[in-house]
């Protein structure tokens, strides 16, 4: 039996086949709507069983605080003590010891104790291993009776070799280092003026390190013969160049103040 063809649109369909394609064709529409109705529907349905407790306001339950109180645990017990030491009983026996210092001869050195006052000492009182009665300071084994400091061997009595003149504390020259000091004495007059003020002397030694002599640089009135008579009692140790004693001059400075 041959297939019945689906008329055309617009073209007019017989009575006798009107329901049967009528009937085809809202088939297939409803099919076609089933299925997005259906996923809607289970979409909606989920969603209402999702939401819905979420939008519900319930109490939250109470929560019990409980306060506790831990006491520490208690400290580890002590260490026990030591043994007691066995005393041990011993004898030191304490040497005493006696310093020696070396002298060489003719060497110069710095007393240990200074003497408050200084007794003028002669020049001859001081010797050395092989000199002879007679020999000046500063002389050599060998020399001749009557020569100067600074001589040859050999050389002739009364020649002009000058004894050497103290040297000036500048440059490589130090000013020696003070070993005995007099505070100055504050002269009474100037105490009741209330007068101050800084004097500068110049001093020079002797190869013993005395001060022989005292020049003044800068006056302070009612002050200055107290620090000349201060500064001629200081002692500084001896000069030594070249293996010779020498003088040295170098200036000093005596500050007085009433503070």
């Amino acid at each position: 039996m041959p297939e019945a063809k689906r008329p055309k649109q617009g073209e007019e369909v017989p009575e006798l086949f009107k329901d049967s394609f009528f009937q085809a064709e809202s088939g297939i529409k409803r099919k076609a709507l089933a299925l997005p109705v259906a996923i809607i529907l289970h979409a909606i349905f989920i969603a209402a069983i999702i939401v819905i407790p979420l939008l519900s306001v319930d109490d939250l339950p109470k929560v019990e605080v409980y306060s506790a109180f831990l006491a520490p645990p208690p400290p580890p017990p002590p260490p026990p003590p030591p043994p007691a030491k066995k005393k041990t009983t011993s004898t030191r026996t304490i040497r005493a010891v006696q310093a020696t210092t070396s002298v060489e001869p003719g060497r110069l050195v710095a007393p240990v104790e200074i003497p408050d006052q200084i007794a003028q000492e002669a020049v001859s009182d001081f010797g050395i291993e092989g000199g002879v009665e007679g020999g000046v300071e500063g002389g050599v084994v060998g020399g001749v009776l009557g020569g100067v400091v600074g001589g040859v061997l050999g050389g002739v009595i009364g020649s002009d070799t000058q004894q050497e003149e103290p040297v000036r504390a500048i440059g490589e020259i130090k000013q020696p280092k003070r070993i005995h000091y007099v505070n100055p004495v504050y002269p009474e007059i100037a105490r009741q003026a209330r007068v101050e003020g800084t004097v500068i002397v110049e001093a020079t030694t002797d190869i013993y390190g005395r001060v022989q002599q005292v020049k003044l640089l800068k006056s302070v009135p009612l002050l200055d013969q107290a620090a000349i008579d201060a500064v001629k009692q200081w002692v500084y140790e001896p000069m030594v160049i070249n293996g010779r004693p020498r003088g040295v001059i170098f200036v000093v400075t005596v500050t007085f103040s009433l503070k």
